[in-house]
């Protein structure tokens, strides 16, 4: 039984579809604690709820980010994760704690990799004329939204979208995308090689 381990910051709907897919499609895995920089974060209530661990690592108490990030890799080892999983994590990770778990470390961008990596992505999207926006799910490196793409999901971009139309309609997507995507990492359905990574049985990759 791995242990998956659940970074957010606030609502942390991507953290509850993960919880639900986990135990509903019995993984062979449990989430073992879900973790927030924030004490007041609505998703901490949803996994106490459902008997999950929770902790707060409040990062206005630390006067820089290399303490914070001490302090929450010390947190996050205590539950011994097989995967780290940053779910709306609104916080930027210092060198120093992502390569302590570098290589079982993911989170969700909301948009296609390598596109638009930041903030703003779907108004960016929208302004570029973008016909298609969507999500990616990659392993997590020190540089920011750059880290081996896992799986991405595609939406079209449709005449008198909003930011916030499209926001909806991409969050949809990371709900059954995310999930998914790790549960192949759990599962060891994962290979990486040269940065790229494959699915083992050729499971598609695009949603």
């Amino acid at each position: 039984m791995k242990n998956i381990v659940i970074l957010i910051s606030g609502r942390g709907s991507n953290m509850e579809a993960i919880v639900q897919a986990c135990a509903t499609e019995g993984w062979p895995a449990r989430v073992a604690a879900v973790i927030s920089n924030r004490p007041d974060a609505a998703g901490l209530r949803f996994a106490q709820a459902r008997g999950i661990a929770t902790a707060v690592v409040n990062h206005k108490g630390f006067s820089d980010r290399e303490a914070f990030d001490a302090e929450l890799a010390r947190v996050v080892h205590g539950y011994a994760p097989d995967v780290v999983v940053l779910a709306g994590f609104m916080r930027i990770l210092t060198p120093g704690f992502v390569t302590q778990f570098e290589g079982r470390m993911v989170n969700v961008h909301p948009s296609l990799l390598p596109a638009f990596p930041g903030l703003g992505t779907h108004q960016r999207a929208i302004e570029a004329g973008c016909k298609v926006a969507g999500a990616t799910v990659h392993f997590v490196t020190p540089e920011l939204d750059h880290g081996p793409i896992i799986a991405q999901a595609a939406v079209s971009v449709l005449p008198g979208d909003t930011e916030e139309t499209l926001s909806a309609r991409v969050l949809a997507r990371e709900h059954l995308l995310y999930p998914r995507a790790v549960r192949w990492f759990i599962s060891g359905q994962l290979r990486t090689e040269n940065g790229v990574v494959t699915h083992v049985n050729g499971e598609p990759q695009l949603l």
